[in-house]
């Protein structure tokens, strides 16, 4: 087995952690207000939460990278299965992907949420 295959198998289940943790950090000057507000927390230090705009472009950055990654891993990077495994199911794959895609569908419209929040609110 190469090394990089011994990373990749390593670091995988950290790719989608990575995104997600990614998705809400570059999310967290807008939805974060409007979690509070819709809780019924208010007062004028959220304001201060909006001080997050500035890294946002990093974690959108950080959110592609890793969504890259995770596809990457998925459909570019051939399997290193032995027989027996659980990765050498067919349908474990396709969950895996399935798992993919509704994990990256939800994690764009969290990063998208600052341009359509003007429509909810």
């Amino acid at each position: 087995m190469t090394e990089e295959q011994d990373i990749t198998k390593k670091s995988t289940p950290w790719l989608g952690i990575g995104a997600i943790l990614a998705a809400i950090g570059a999310s967290a000057c807008c939805v974060g207000p409007l979690l509070l507000l819709s809780l019924g927390i208010g007062g004028a230090w959220m304001s201060t939460l909006t001080s997050m705009e500035v890294v946002r472009p990093f974690f959108i950055i950080m959110s592609l990278i890793f969504i890259g990654l995770g596809y990457r891993k998925l459909y570019l990077i051939p399997d290193s299965c032995e027989e027996g495994q659980a990765c050498t199911v067919s349908e474990v794959k396709q969950r895996q992907r399935m798992v993919f895609w509704i994990g990256s569908v939800l994690i764009l419209l969290l990063l998208a949420f600052p341009w359509y929040a003007v429509y909810i609110l």
